[in-house]
Formats: structure tokens, C-alpha cells, sequence
């Protein structure tokens, strides 16, 4: 039997309850990324976006400590997801996930090393209670990827589950089929169109970058998406990696009233 829960909104940051399966983002936006898991047998982060100072600040609010960190996740190498890394780095009781080319760059760039635990994108493992996926997305970086994050309960009798996708151009049939049996999808909704047309801080090339198959999704993208999925199992959206300037929840919040979107529970999270 499959055993379903209702999720809880907590304040207003995006944070929800899943049945044994807490998932709270940290931050999310071009200023950095970071998102907070937690479990009856782990504590982990998804990307770590911001200074390690500031990921202790944002975990001591929500009564968390970085000595409670069992790992940390890397979907691909920008700043805006590893600026964290210096300072984790220093904590032994947190290992560091990623795939080999994302690793072996983020070291070149920081010139320091890191005690990985390298895997192979698409490869299956297990932390504590959860079992992590991954798979590769569309991105201008070295090996990019999103995750499947399961919570299997006691006796396999139920699975929750969680997907990141942030960080690409377009969604490949394979990412579509991966994230359709999660119960919370977290996807970017980066862009409204008309907002990075009239935008005076980005160069051109800066814009078409963002708006090629290896950059970044628009609303229109994201919620398209959603609207056209079937066989989907989502019962939580959370809108991610929001641009400052290019982007409004007014924009994002208007397409969804012109989709007729209201089957889902839907959050957008803020820088």
C-alpha cells in the first residue's frame, strides 16, 4: 500500500513536511543556491551556494549546526553552488558527493582538494535512509546534474521523494521520465522573457547565453512543462533559482493563473 501525506508550508521560506522527510531551502537564486534535507538517519545539503559562514547562520535558525551535517551534494561547479566549499571543507563529519568531472574542476578552481565521494552520474547509492539518484541535465558546465532524492519507510511499506532540478536549458525526455514519480518537485523557473529583454546589466551575449539549451529555463519553459506532463505524482512544486532581475513572483504567478495550474501546491523560492 502506498501511503500519502499532506504537506505542510512552515512560515514563509520554502519549507515543507513530508512523512519522516524534511526538506527546507536554504536559498535559492544567481546570488547562490543551498538546500537543507533532513531525515530520521541523515542531515544533508543539496549544493552549497553560499559562504560557509552564512550556511551556519541559515541552519542555526531552523535549530541545525554544521557538526550535523552528514553530507553535502554538488550538481555542477558554478560559484553560486560551491562558494560553501572552503569552509565545509574543513568539518570531518560531512562528505562531499559529486561526480568526477564536476570534482575535478571545482579543485582546479579552488586550488585546494576535497575528500570526495565520487560517483557516476546516473549511478544508485544510499545514504543512511535515503536513496540518492542522479541524472545530467543541459548546462555550460562540466558534468551537470539534478537528483532524486527517496526516503524508503520502515518495512519499504511507503517512499517519499524529492527532485532538484535547476541549472538547464531545456528538459530531455530522460529528465522528464526521472522526476515524474517524486512527491516534491523543486524546478527552475529562472526568467520571464520580457524581463531579460529589458534588462541593462547583462551584455547580449550574457542573455543569449542564458536563454540557450545549456543555460537556463524560463517560466514559460518550467510551467509548460508542468502543464504537459502526464503520469506525473507531484504533489508539491517549488518554483527555484529565481533570477533578482530578470524575474518577479507577479511574472511567474501570472502564467500559473493563465495555465489554470491549480492541481498542485505551488511555492516559489526566494533568493
Amino acid at each position: 500500500m502506498v501511503i500519502f501525506c499532506v504537506f505542510s508550508l512552515l512560515g514563509t521560506a520554502a519549507r515543507f513536511l513530508l512523512v519522516a522527510l524534511e526538506f527546507d531551502m536554504l536559498g535559492s537564486g544567481s546570488s547562490g543556491n543551498c538546500g537543507l534535507i533532513k531525515t530520521k538517519d541523515a542531515v544533508f545539503l543539496i549544493d552549497a551556494g553560499f559562504s560557509c559562514k552564512r550556511i551556519a547562520n541559515m541552519l542555526a535558525e531552523r535549530n541545525t549546526s554544521l557538526d550535523q551535517i552528514d553530507a553535502v551534494f554538488i550538481t555542477h561547479e558554478h560559484t553560486d553552488h560551491i562558494q560553501g566549499l572552503r569552509g565545509l571543507r574543513k568539518y570531518e563529519n560531512i562528505k562531499f558527493f559529486a561526480n568526477r568531472d564536476t570534482a575535478e574542476v571545482i579543485e582546479k578552481k579552488f586550488n585546494f582538494c576535497i575528500p570526495w565521494q565520487i560517483f557516476t552520474t546516473g549511478e544508485r547509492f544510499s545514504l543512511g535512509d535515503l536513496r540518492v539518484d542522479s541524472f545530467s541535465v543541459p548546462h555550460d558546465a562540466a558534468d551537470p546534474i539534478g537528483y532524486v532524492f527517496s526516503f524508503a519507510g520502515r518495512g519499504g511499506g511507503y517512499i517519499k521523494s524529492i527532485a532538484w532540478m535547476t541549472d538547464l536549458g531545456y528538459i530531455p525526455s530522460h529528465v522528464s521520465r526521472d522526476v515524474a514519480g517524486v512527491d516534491l518537485l523543486i524546478i527552475e523557473s529562472n526568467y520571464d522573457n520580457d524581463l531579460l529583454t529589458l534588462d541593462t546589466k547583462r551584455p547580449p551575449y550574457i542573455k543569449a547565453r542564458i536563454r540557450s539549451r545549456y543555460g537556463h529555463l524560463s517560466n514559460e519553459a518550467a510551467i509548460n512543462f508542468i502543464k504537459n506532463s502526464s503520469g506525473n505524482q507531484w504533489k508539491k512544486i517549488v518554483f527555484a533559482h529565481v533570477s533578482a532581475d530578470c524575474n518577479s513572483e507577479s511574472s511567474i504567478k501570472k502564467l500559473l493563473g493563465e495555465s489554470g495550474m491549480f492541481k498542485f501546491e505551488v511555492d516559489i523560492a526566494r533568493p
